[in-house]
């Protein structure tokens, strides 16, 4: 459980607020369930994992964007991470401080700062990842590999259609 409330309680009490109403309940229920999920995952990896590695959700994300990425400037660091500059800002410093990513001036544009882990940040990263990953596979593990191949694909729909429609400037979310 997630919350103070379980998921069959939250589901028959938005069922009862919301009859009355002219919405796509289908739509709804997907979303609502899937934000359920990625704060209950969140909160799983926060105590588990990550807690033995002394991380916050934030700061290890941070950590995989710019491993996977070989280093990144500060704001496509932010973006990556689905965080504010200002956020990224406090991790960086916590994660400087503890020897795991370092910043650096960019040679021609001074107000440009970019990220890189160092030796230890990439150590760390290489050792926790492996542990992060039997926490996915174990969150996952009750469903059958096709169910978990529709997720994935139900997933990635939701993001390119919504890359899609930010990218082209539409603020209408019913577009595309």
């Amino acid at each position: 459980m997630t919350g103070h409330y379980t998921l069959a309680e939250t589901e028959r009490t938005a069922a009862s607020h919301l009859r009355d109403l002219d919405i796509d309940f289908a739509a709804q229920a997907a979303l609502s369930n899937l934000y359920r999920a990625a704060n209950a995952t969140r909160k799983h990896f926060s105590s588990t994992v990550l807690k033995e590695s002394d991380l916050t959700w934030t700061s290890f994300v941070v950590l995989w964007v710019v491993w996977m990425q070989d280093g990144l400037e500060t704001r496509q660091a932010a973006a990556e991470a689905a965080i504010s500059k200002a956020t990224l800002t406090g991790v960086v410093k916590t994660l400087e401080g503890r020897g795991l990513i370092r910043r650096s001036g960019d040679e021609v544009d001074r107000r440009l700062v970019h990220l890189q882990l160092t030796d230890d940040g990439k150590a760390l990263m290489e050792v926790l990842f492996p542990k992060f990953n039997q926490q996915e596979a174990h969150v996952v593990s009750t469903m059958s590999k096709e169910r978990l191949s529709e997720l994935t694909e139900g997933l990635r729909s939701i993001v390119t259609h919504l890359e899609a429609v930010e990218g082209a400037g539409d603020d209408d979310p019913r577009a595309g």
